[in-house]
């Protein structure tokens, strides 16, 4: 969330900043929400003032022995104009809150302008060595008919069929060679992660509550795009219990959140957290893309990254996060791009991102397999997460997520990207030890 301080100190650059974002700030609202606090709060403080008054002449007045019963009555009718007051300024604040609860995180002076992934920027991209760009700069040709990650994948064991008929469209099992494929992936980016690059690893609940997801800032904007499970039975009263709860769209989610209503010491910054777990999203506004196999799920799973820092420090960690994504992608030796978002095309968190895309040659394009951001104190603003240097003033930490990578995606990508013309896919040489040693899977 926005810090209001910031809103009433220099509106002016916030509306500025969120232009940039494709976002037009309505300042007129925020203005006269502003106007009717400073009222509230000026006729509060002089009813106040007039309490104190009074009180101070009832006591003159029977100290002299005189009727004080008219400035009796006059004070005692304080006491209820006051709460009537507070509760004006309440429903001010609780309107000014929801509102600024939908209104994106502000740029860093860093991101680019522009409206869409058209605008974004090229930063790098890495081949793996040996192989020789093309002239735009893209792997080569594979040298036979390329297949896509369905027609790779189905004889080695995705299984779209099964999955249709158990939950509909959008949901993949994974079968033989492919599953034991798919755990390998998981399992080397944890145990990269966790032994390399220093994160902690965590095992986190798929389901959390509605102010766990406003806190991280998926609520209420995205709503739609949750799915949503509702608690029945009674609570411990006898009373109905029926709190909506949610299925994590990310582990982003509770690694972030795990931190939420706390004042952490500076010295346990920084906090580097990882998880792998399922990822459910409706894809409410997705369309028709990427219906054909793994590319857009509403299930599947990914390796997070998580981390907790110094506001001093967070950019430095977050070219750290995304060196911690690539070292992903050149052990698999995974061609791949690196990206900064244009201010149009940013998550509604983040104040930068970069976007890792890796090569599908069936596609012959990049695709996004990893999203990297610092959401700078958003998401502490709106979680309360805070730390303490010595005997300092809490400051709100700066949180950042990113994938480690998305588990599926890098499936697909290890599947077309080392496909050979037989129909059997050469496994990564550092995912061998996950396979038993294997180094090819072939149709069965």
């Amino acid at each position: 969330m926005l810090d209001q301080n910031l809103l009433r100190r220099d509106l002016p650059t916030v509306v500025k900043a969120l232009s940039l974002r494709g976002l037009s700030f309505d300042t007129d609202r925020f203005n006269r929400l502003e106007s009717e606090r400073k009222a509230v709060q000026v006729e509060t403080e002089t009813l106040q003032a007039r309490r104190n008054a009074l009180a101070k002449q009832i006591g003159q007045l029977k100290s002299r022995g005189e009727d004080a019963s008219e400035v009796l009555a006059e004070s005692q009718a304080i006491p209820e104009q006051l709460k009537q007051l507070e509760s004006r300024l309440s429903a001010i604040q609780n309107e000014l809150t929801d509102w600024l609860l939908t209104v994106p995180n502000l740029p860093h002076k860093s991101v680019p302008a522009g409206d869409s992934s058209d605008d974004n920027v090229e930063v790098r991209r890495w081949l793996p060595p040996g192989m020789q760009a093309d002239a735009q700069g893209n792997p080569p040709p594979l040298g036979f008919e390329v297949r896509d990650h369905v027609a790779v994948g189905e004889p080695l064991g995705l299984d779209f069929d099964t999955a249709r008929k158990l939950s509909g469209s959008r949901f993949t099992m994974l079968r033989s060679q492919v599953a034991r494929l798919h755990r390998a992936l998981a399992q080397f980016m944890l145990e990269l992660h966790t032994t390399r690059h220093g994160y902690e690893e965590c095992y986190t609940p798929y389901i959390v509550t509605g102010s766990t997801l406003q806190g991280t800032g998926q609520l209420p904007k995205f709503k739609d795009d949750m799915f949503w499970v509702t608690k029945g039975g009674n609570d411990d009263d006898g009373d109905e219990d029926r709190e909506d709860l949610y299925l994590i769209s990310t582990s982003e989610i509770t690694l972030t959140a795990s931190v939420r209503d706390s004042i952490l010491s500076v010295d346990d910054l920084p906090m580097r957290l990882t998880a792998h777990t399922p990822c459910f999203r409706s894809e409410a506004g997705s369309g028709g893309r990427d219906v054909r196999g793994m590319i857009r799920q509403h299930q599947f799973d990914k390796v997070e990254m998580v981390q907790i820092v110094h506001p001093e420090k967070s950019y430095e960690a977050l070219e750290e996060m995304v060196g911690h994504a690539e070292a992903v992608l050149q052990a698999l030796e995974l061609p791949y791009r690196v990206v900064v978002l244009c201010g149009g095309d940013m998550g509604f968190g983040a104040a930068k991102t970069y976007d890792l895309e890796v090569w599908l040659p069936a596609q012959n394009t990049w695709r996004e397999i990893s999203s990297v951001s610092n959401c700078e104190s958003f998401q502490a603003r709106r979680m309360q997460a805070r730390f303490r240097a010595g005997k300092g003033k809490p400051e709100y930490v700066h949180t950042l997520n990113g994938s480690g990578l998305a588990v599926g995606r890098a499936l697909v990508a290890v599947l077309e990207n080392g496909q050979q013309a037989d129909g059997s896919v050469v496994i990564p040489e550092a995912l061998r030890p996950y396979m038993g040693g294997q180094e090819v899977i072939r149709p069965e």
